[in-house]
């Protein structure tokens, strides 16, 4: 409480003093607390000292909040959020924002995600890079999506059904659905592996002395038989023969595959090509952690690779899949921000819902076992 100085103003009074009386206190009146033993010189006040119970107890501060104010505005001038939300949120702009992009998102599509992969969404004005953060520019604000582990899926059986369809067929499937993929997203497909073997091996050109404790995965013997047939052909020449092939079988027993196929190669053509902003500087540890693993059945020579990688992955700070950099002032730049954030949720989810459809199949044909352990980085 602040104290009162005795500054001089006003009248003085001279040889005054205040002296302890013999009478008894005066009972508090309206509301003041009682003060025993003391007078005062002037009479008492009816006015009493406001109580706590009007003081907000809490306070909360968020730095640069006129930046999210912003964004919160935009989110509702671009459809994605109404001025009712406000009052639902709290008045709270990180409530409204997160609720509003939640909503966005759908919880149906969240729910799946969330079975199978961890992403982490993130908006902020600064950008997180070898742990230092570094501000963007004014009125800027920075959309990541980044994920904490990876999904699973074994193409195995799925393929050598397709192929018993007919011949080349599960080829096709595996190098559409691999190559629509890598255009939004980071996979560990067989290609890593066959990085990974490349690697060792010239660890142990260089190590000689120890090269014998080396041992080296056989990626290529480890694939099925109509992957190795197609490994070294030109896959953009055969990309329409696949796409022909893969469009005879649509109405049949597998059509539903080809169907979920179809729809994530229609998706990914119409992702942006660089609509990662941040990650055209490269200042960042690694590349993105995977989004999926691509396997062709349990503990085959892809997934002994990538256990063995994923140990150091977390190690330095990753790309993240998804960044963009965008002002709230700029509708047309919020506008294409929430594509592109809409489009990578909407492959995701075609891919995912493909991924289940081929776990029940394997479950329903006794064909896979869908219990993968508890590895680092592997969905649960």
């Amino acid at each position: 409480m602040q104290k009162i100085p005795h500054s001089g103003r006003g009248r003085r009074l001279r040889d005054a003093t205040v002296c302890r009386s013999d009478r008894p206190a005066v009972d508090a009146t309206l509301g003041v607390a009682s003060s025993t033993g003391i007078e005062t010189l002037a009479r008492a006040s009816g006015q009493a000292l406001p109580t706590l119970e009007s003081i907000p107890t809490e306070y909360s501060h968020e730095v640069h909040a006129e930046l999210l104010y912003d964004l919160c505005a935009a989110l509702v001038r671009s459809g994605l959020a109404g001025p009712s939300l406000w009052n639902d949120s709290g008045a709270s702009g990180i409530m409204f924002a997160r609720t509003a992009i939640l909503a966005a998102i759908g919880n149906q599509s969240r729910e799946l995600l969330e079975r199978n992969v961890e992403y982490l969404l993130q908006i902020s004005d600064v950008i997180d890079r070898f742990g230092d953060d570094r501000a963007l520019e004014t009125s800027e604000l920075a959309v990541t999506i980044s994920n904490g582990n990876c999904g699973y899926v074994e193409l195995g059986a799925a393929i050598e059904v397709l192929e018993h369809e007919e011949k080349g067929l599960g080829a096709a499937f595996y190098w559409l659905l691999t190559h629509s993929l890598y255009r939004v997203m980071r996979l560990y497909n067989h290609e890593d592996a066959f990085l990974h073997e490349e690697r060792l091996r010239e660890y142990a050109e260089e190590d000689e002395s120890n090269s014998e404790q080396y041992e080296f995965p056989k990626v290529e013997k480890g694939l099925p038989e109509c992957i190795r047939a197609t490994l070294k052909r030109d896959h953009t020449s055969h990309g329409l023969r696949d796409r022909r092939l893969l469009l005879r079988h649509r109405k049949g027993q597998f059509g539903s595959w080809i169907e979920r196929l179809r729809r994530i190669q229609r998706l990914s053509r119409l992702y942006p090509k660089r609509g990662q902003d941040l990650n055209e500087s490269g200042d960042y540890d690694g590349p993105p952690l995977p989004s999926l693993l691509v396997a062709f059945k349990q503990h085959d020579v892809i997934t002994a690779c990538f256990d063995e990688e994923s140990q150091y992955m977390l190690e330095g700070m990753p790309e993240p899949n998804v960044s963009v950099v965008f002002s709230p002032h700029d509708l047309e730049e919020v506008g294409r921000t929430a594509q592109i954030i809409r489009r990578f949720i909407a492959i995701n989810c075609e891919l995912f819902q493909l991924v289940e459809e081929l776990q029940k199949w394997e479950a329903d044909h006794g064909c896979g076992d869908i219990d993968r352990g508890e590895l680092s980085l592997r969905a649960a």
